[in-house]
Formats: structure tokens, sequence, C-alpha cells
């Protein structure tokens, strides 16, 4: 009798290591999107403001992105040690960042310069301008950014399962080496499931910062 694709008695005999996978796959999966944020909403602000510091800034970003992942978790190995989370997160903060960082530019470039203008006829100070105008009217766009950015860092975390620290890729590695099929599965499922429920999270996100959107929808 052929063995069935998955077995339940595993996964029940398995739980509480599966939950520790998830939980270290969503760690350092988001600290790196978190942080790229955090970089990215500067450096977006001031290539907005100065677009010869925009383009430079995007080449440096699209070449780091291009570079496989594999290769960078070696290459870091050395300094932040095997099976760290840093040498995942590291890599992983930069593929972040070359997704946000146009984002944001394009959010903040896509304020009508009208809108701009009304601001500062009303006295908005720079600061102020930015918090209460160009960024409510940005988010779209750099949440858009943000929903590519957190599925492709849950995706690639599984990679670093090969140098020790993956999350749940070691289910992929794991079943691999013993051509046992359910771990596979249950790690194939469960990515998928992290990266839905972070995007449902990220879209709901967007309608609560966005209210005028769902005002203009609904009327």
């Amino acid at each position: 009798m052929d063995e069935p694709l998955v077995r339940w008695d595993w996964i029940g005999r398995n739980l509480p290591e599966i939950q520790e996978l998830i939980v270290d796959h969503v760690v350092i999966a988001l600290v790196p999107v978190l942080i790229a944020l955090l970089i990215s909403l500067p450096l977006g602000l001031a290539g907005a403001r100065w677009r010869w510091l925009y383009q430079p800034s995007v080449h440096i970003m699209n070449v780091f992105y291009s570079l496989p992942s594999l290769a960078i978790f070696i290459v870091l190995i050395p300094i932040t040690g095997l099976a760290q989370r840093a040498t995942v997160i590291v890599p992983l903060t930069f593929y972040a960042v070359a997704v946000l960082l146009p984002a944001v530019v394009d959010g903040l470039r896509s304020v009508p310069d009208h809108v701009r203008q009304s601001a500062v006829a009303m006295g908005f100070t720079p600061l102020r301008r930015l918090l209460r105008v160009e960024l409510p009217i940005a988010v779209p766009v750099v949440l858009g950014g943000l929903r590519v950015a957190t599925a492709s860092s849950i995706a690639l975390v599984t990679v670093g399962a090969l140098i020790g620290r993956g999350g749940l890729g070691y289910l992929f590695i794991d079943g691999w080496q013993r051509q046992f099929y359910t771990p596979i599965v249950v790690g194939v499922v469960l990515v998928v499931a992290l990266a839905v429920v972070a995007d449902a999270l990220l879209v709901t996100t967007q309608r609560l910062l966005t209210p005028w959107a769902r005002a203009r929808r609904s009327g």
C-alpha cells in the first residue's frame, strides 16, 4: 500500500517543533521588513526631494537584489556566524529596501503639486505637511511595496535552512533528506498561510489608514 502524502500522526507528534519553527520563521521574515521600512522612509523622502540622490540609491539596491541569496548567506557566515538569525536577516533587509525604496519615492511623488501648494498656503510647516498631507496620500503605494517585500521575505527565509537557520525551510530539508513528503507539504502550506495572513493584515492596515478611500468607494 502506498504511503499517504500527509501523515497526520507525524504532524501531531511534532506539533511543538513545528510551532517553534513558525515563530522562528516569522521573526526572521518580519524583522528585515521592519528595519527596511525604517531605512526606506528617510531615504525615500530624500530621494523624492533630491532626484540626483534617488537613482544611485536604486541602482545600488537593484545590484544587491540581483545577487543570489544563498551566496550572500555564505559570505556573511564568517562575520555573523553559522546558524545565526543575523546571517539571514541582513541580506533580507537589503532585499526589502530594494523593494520599499522605490515604493516610498513613488508614493511621495504621487502627491499632486496643487495639494502641496494648498498645504503651504494654509501655513503648514514642512514636517506637518509631510505627516498630515504627503504620507497619508502616499500610504497606498508604500503599503503596496510593503506587501511585496513581506511576501518575498517570508518566501526567502526558507533558503536560510541550507545554512541552518531558515524557519520552516528546515521541514523542506528534513523531508528531502529522508524522502518523506509530509514535512515538505506542511512547510509549503504554512509558508503560504503566513504570506496570506501577513498580506491580509497589511490590506486591513491600509483600509484603516485610508478611510477616505472606503468612503469614496461606498459613495
